[in-house]
């Protein structure tokens, strides 16, 4: 079986090409001209005419019985991950419970962080709203509750940010739009609602590629967060304020979404820690209906140990959430383990050559030399073959843009309010038909079946997390945006398994490029197995490890 993965050929167009583009694909005179054309250079045309004969699949399906690590008593441990943590949470959160640090004062230093970031040009744009008064607030009441010794959890007192795609009381959801969400939301979503049950500190909404329909982290609404390594950088999207905000030093945790992506992406781009845990582990109650068989939910982080808390935190059971009910226990066992310098002795680590090594060169050779350290750590690298990754591109882009096509017919008034690259996703999504749709969920079975087969010979997959490290951001894509396949398909090539299987993804630092910007090491594992993710990328973080960038708030200073 050969590599199928082809790249997109398709050229890069922005101002008044980019307008012409968008308008001749909006009207029903002119469309009809153009997609053909664009569908067969995308792919779609060889798509349409593959032969498949098994059942749509219309979402991720896994029994709570198919991990197949047994762990006796599966407990949550995060009293040994704090006590074996060098993080941040866990650092922070000795010291308020010692009286060494205060996290109002804290809170104050995070806002100063903040109004700081605003007054730069270009602003730093990692956070498109939040709420002094607010954020004081709750700090204050974390502080009472450490002085009278009763903290709610290892997050009381822990700023947070959260993307603009969930619900956070007293803050508007606007998906990174103009035009949605014009009033503050009366209730959190739960994954928010867990954390400040905890008695985390949000500090506002994170920056968000417009519906996040997009990985360059470029809004032209809000100001495009500024990459915290080497500033003129794509941060990364469509988390791209969420990485920042966590690259940057403002939180040591963010909450960020993955459609295709887009937790893993900036992660990787800013240099931190992602996890997009299983489909369904998660819940997305409150979060903005975007993609609905593909969204997930997770943290970005710090490090791994603050990964792992978070995670913690967030992940679960929702009554209000039917895709995650009958979801195996919560657990982290082994995480504490390689967290105090264990090994991994026994894993298998599956790598397919020819889709690792397609990347740029920097990327490839930093990925092997994590691969070597893997190893060195008591892995075993198996020489595998994934199949199909090219139909998998393929059916995902179907699945996540028809499904957002239908999330914004309801805005369809306010279409010219979007960017024109976000306008014509749209548009070729609702050009799609049913037949393209369900075809799209039979490959969805077909791939299911070949990862799931994959699975029993090895424990994860490796990748880098992307195929190239942060692009620059062109002056004119600024202005009016811009439509550049090729580089969003070398950003994209690793991501899509991980949304149309609804199995975990972690991306964790494997070192950087010779112009300082992070590289991303990707591991795919088993449904409901995120703590192996966690272990893995615990001991790949000693060699690769989280760099702070110039300009680092030092929440532990």
């Amino acid at each position: 079986m050969t590599y199928d993965l082809a790249p997109l050929k398709a050229p890069r167009l922005c101002g008044r090409r980019l307008k012409a583009l968008c308008h001749a694909l909006e009207g029903r005179a002119t469309r009809w001209m153009l997609l053909p054309k664009l569908l067969k250079d995308a792919g779609f045309e060889r798509f349409r005419k593959v032969d498949l004969r098994c059942c749509p699949s219309v979402r991720p399906l896994f029994p709570a019985t198919c991990t197949r690590e047994k762990v006796s008593q599966p407990t949550l441990d995060i009293a040994e991950i704090v006590e074996a943590s060098t993080g941040i949470v866990a650092q922070l959160h000795r010291d308020f419970a010692a009286k060494r640090r205060d996290p109002v004062e804290l809170a104050e230093r995070v806002l100063q962080a903040i109004e700081t970031g605003e007054q730069q040009r270009p602003r730093q744009a990692a956070l498109v709203e939040w709420n002094r008064e607010l954020l004081l607030e709750t700090a204050e009441a974390a502080r009472a509750r450490y002085q009278s010794g009763m903290p709610l959890s290892v997050f009381d007192g822990i700023p947070v940010a959260f993307k603009d795609e969930m619900n956070v009381a007293g803050y508007r959801t606007r998906v990174g739009t103009t035009f949605i969400g014009s009033q503050p939301e009366d209730a959190d979503a739960t994954g928010v609602g867990r954390l400040r049950a905890g008695g985390c500190v949000p500090i506002g909404k994170a920056s968000m590629h417009e519906i996040g329909c997009g990985v360059t982290g470029i809004n032209l609404h809000y100001g495009t967060p500024v990459h915290p390594h080497v500033p003129g950088r794509m941060p990364g999207g469509s988390s791209g304020g969420s990485a920042v905000a966590v690259a940057s030093g403002l939180s040591p945790v963010a909450l960020g979404a993955d459609g295709g992506g887009s937790i893993r992406i900036p992660a990787a781009l800013c240099g931190v820690v992602g996890l997009k845990p299983t489909y369904g582990r998660v819940s997305e109650h409150g979060a903005y209906p975007l993609c609905w068989s593909v969204g997930h939910l997770g943290p970005l982080a710090a490090s791994v140990a603050d990964c792992a808390l978070a995670y913690a935190m967030i992940a679960g059971p929702d009554p209000a959430y039917p895709h995650g009910v009958e979801q195996p226990p919560v657990h982290l066992h082994g995480v504490a383990d390689a967290l105090r310098g264990g090994t991994i002795e026994g894993t298998r680590i599956g790598v397919y050559r020819p889709w690792f090594d397609d990347a740029t060169p920097e990327v490839v050779q930093a990925c092997r030399e994590m691969l070597d350290h893997l190893e060195q750590a008591g892995a075993t690298i198996v020489e595998v073959t994934v199949p199909d990754l090219e139909l998998t591109r393929v059916a995902h882009t179907i699945t996540i843009i028809s499904e957002m096509a239908l999330a914004l017919d309801a805005h369809k008034k306010h279409h010219d309010k979007l960017g024109l690259d976000i306008r014509i996703n749209l548009a070729i999504g609702r050009s799609l038909t049913s037949r393209d749709y369900v075809r799209a969920q039979q490959v969805r079975t077909r791939v299911l079946e070949h990862w799931q087969a994959l699975m029993r010979d090895v424990d994860v997959i490796a990748t880098p997390t992307t195929g190239t490290t942060s692009p620059p951001i062109r002056p004119d894509a600024l202005i009016c945006g811009e439509s550049d396949l090729l580089t969003q398909g070398q950003i994209m090539k690793f991501a899509a398994p991980g949304n149309l299987t609804g199995f975990p993804g972690i991306s964790f630092p494997a070192g950087v490029d010779t112009a300082g910007l992070p590289i991303g090491f990707q591991l795919y594992g088993r449904p409901w197995e995120e703590h192996r993710l966690l272990a893995i990328a615990a001991v790949g973080e000693r060699a690769g490890g989280y760099r702070r960038p110039p300009g680092y708030l030092d929440l532990l200073a």
